[in-house]
């Protein structure tokens, strides 16, 4: 009988533990599996607090529903029934530009009647499908930031795509790589020559498709619908964990995995307690990761701590929903950081989930921090709340105090996938090909979001099926 041993009790693991579980229970394999998870709880960063008839998420809010990952989990493990979509009000999104909100225009016409980019600005991103505009050099790893400048306008980098960084990556568009944040953008523009006549040609292909009955997604993009539970998106994680069972181990401190005489590896635990594998996954984030495996390949710790990761101070205030005269008809907005607020943007959670607030109150969370102020995860609470208070005032007109306050801080929250990422991932395939049986996966390699996590943990299963 085989032995695999888990490191990490994330979404990544436990997505990781189950599928690997099924496959190999589907295929009739008999199969050792533990999970080791160093907190006294499963779930990692997902996380969804309820005190006084409000839901706070500690870390992500929910996932799209245009990729087929989580959904089709969500199916397997039996709580597909129990998902609960966005409403309407998720779909209207804005950003604040020169003291006021503008809503992200969503087609061409709202788009030219937009005061959020100047006509300059309109007459710059005109220019886009012109062949005067040069593509990138082959080979090249081009920040967000470049292929912004270079493809659309400084303005309209620091009004639409800088805030949308910040907003999915609490990331720094001048250090952050397009082809690892974004490879769909950059294979548009290798593919077509430019985004706009990308969108147009991809467009005509959908109608034709549609035409001859065939399913197709979004030429523009993954689109969806921010979809979670009504219980927050922890509701997830909670049923992976009542299905693993006793395949978790919590309070399991990983300190080292190590070459073995009586198996090919040797899994150390702070405790003292060694458990032996024959495959072991590391769903742990990099640094975490490099720890672990410093002795057994320092060259791959060495690529793993060159993966950064940006800090993010989360905010939460409750109001009674009388005391703030703004509308609350959208998913919220993201703030440039031109515009020199202290915060990065404020989700309107209440409105576009219900059960995120007591009745006649609203939810605001607020983001502060990311790549570009790691010093503001050290503030105080008072500090925080203060500025927060501050920018929603200026923003929303709040002058009220909130009567509901949560702030949760994490130092490492997100990785950065900055310039010569794919070089590193590239770097660790190589490596790993040195062990057999060791698989990484999580959000530290090829995508941040849930559904990437839930992509990423097929992958990794499968890998380790076919070593079974």
């Amino acid at each position: 009988m085989k032995k695999a041993v888990i490191i990490g009790g994330g979404i990544s693991g436990l997505a990781t533990a189950w599928l690997l579980r099924d496959k190999a229970c589907k295929a009739g394999v008999e199969l050792e599996l533990t999970l080791l998870e160093k907190e006294p709880r499963a779930g990692g960063k997902i996380l969804s607090i309820k005190e006084e008839g409000f839901l706070c998420e500690w870390g992500p809010n929910g996932f799209l529903d245009s990729k087929p990952q989580t959904l089709d989990l969500c199916g397997e493990i039996g709580v597909k029934d129990s998902l609960h979509r966005s409403n309407d009000n998720a779909r209207r999104r804005f950003i604040y530009s020169g003291g006021e909100l503008h809503r992200l225009p969503e087609n061409g016409p709202s788009f030219l009647k937009s005061r959020l980019i100047s006509w300059p600005g309109k007459l710059r991103l005109a220019l886009e499908p012109t062949p005067f505009i040069s593509p990138a050099p082959h080979g090249v790893d081009e920040t967000l930031a470049d292929f912004g400048r270079r493809r659309l306008g400084k303005e309209a980098l620091d009004k639409l795509i800088a805030p949308m960084v910040s907003g999915i990556f609490a990331g720094d568009p001048e250090t952050m790589s397009l082809v690892s944040c974004f490879p769909r953008i950059a294979e548009l523009e290798r593919e077509y020559g430019g985004l706009v006549r990308a969108m147009i040609l991809l467009a005509k292909q959908k109608k034709k498709d549609i035409a001859d009955g065939k399913v197709v997604s979004s030429a523009a993009g993954p689109g969806g619908v921010l979809t979670s539970f009504r219980d927050g998106i922890q509701f997830l994680t909670d049923a992976l964990s009542a299905s693993l069972g006793t395949v978790i181990t919590p309070d399991s401190h990983v300190v080292a995995v190590e070459k073995s005489h009586g198996a090919p590896y040797r899994v150390r635990c702070e405790d003292g307690r060694d458990v032996e594998a024959d495959i072991v996954i590391v769903a742990s984030p990099a640094f975490a990761a490099a720890g672990m495996l410093d002795n057994l390949d320092p060259a791959m710790t060495s690529v793993l701590r060159q993966i950064p990761y940006a800090s993010m101070t989360v905010v939460c205030f409750g109001y009674e929903r009388e005391r703030v005269s703004h509308p609350l008809d959208g998913f919220g907005y993201l703030i440039p950081k031109k515009e020199g607020r202290s915060i990065l943007g404020t989700l309107w959670d209440s409105s576009m989930f219900e059960n995120r607030a007591p009745e006649g109150k609203v939810l605001l969370r607020s983001m502060m921090g990311g790549a570009c102020f790691p010093e503001y995860v050290r503030l105080s609470d008072d500090e925080v709340r203060t500025r927060v208070m501050h920018d929603l005032k200026d923003v929303m007109g709040i002058t009220a105090e909130p009567s509901f306050v949560r702030i949760f801080r994490h130092e490492q929250a997100i990785p950065q996938y900055v310039v010569g990422h794919s070089t590193r991932l590239s770097a660790l395939d190589e490596r790993l090909q040195a062990h057999p049986g060791l698989i990484l996966t999580g959000n530290s390699y090829r995508g941040i979001g849930l559904n990437d996590c839930v992509a990423a943990a097929q992958r990794a299963s499968d890998e380790a099926r076919g070593l079974i």
